[in-house]
């Protein structure tokens, strides 16, 4: 596996594998799928903000993408960041999420990060069971605030402290 900076090239397969997600699980709270052209719009916010996002490849394939933006917009709250991370359906399952994510953690810089947030569906054991792997701890459960499929949906939050 490869991981490298994301490039604007990459909103297809970025969006392919985000599109997945929308239309088959609760995983994303978004109902649509998304273009490529918003995709990359998306992707500019993030690298425009200075926060690093990456992509990890398999025989020149995107496999996943991970990446850190704005948790909330107010000023106390910029030192806290969300971590984001999405892997193709087909390529679960191989420890592309832990090499993802060990990467990304390993490039933060705690000056200006000091708290990472990690908003996930509840349920979705994968996701708890990675964040957990590195450290982050569930610290909210907010019951039925999204409705997806016809049924209402949790959200829970895990946090991870970088400094003291």
């Amino acid at each position: 596996m490869h991981i490298r900076n994301v490039i604007k090239d990459d909103a297809p397969e970025i969006c392919r594998i985000y599109n997945y997600y929308i239309k088959n699980t609760c995983i994303s709270f978004e109902t649509e799928p998304v273009s490529a052209k918003e995709m990359e719009t998306r992707i500019q916010e993030v690298l425009n903000a200075g926060f690093p996002y990456y992509v990890a490849e398999v025989n020149n394939k995107i496999v996943g993408y991970a990446y850190i933006h704005t948790w909330h917009s107010r000023r106390a709250y910029d030192t806290t960041k969300e971590m984001t991370i999405y892997l193709d359906k087909d390529e679960r399952g191989h420890q592309y999420g832990t090499k993802l994510y060990e990467y990304l953690l390993s490039r933060i810089n705690t000056e200006d990060t000091h708290v990472l947030i990690a908003g996930i569906t509840i349920p979705n054991d994968a996701s708890v069971k990675l964040h957990e792997k590195f450290g982050f701890r569930q610290v909210s459960h907010f019951k039925e605030v999204g409705y997806k499929f016809n049924e209402w949906r949790d959200v829970g939050h895990w946090q991870l402290i970088l400094s003291k």
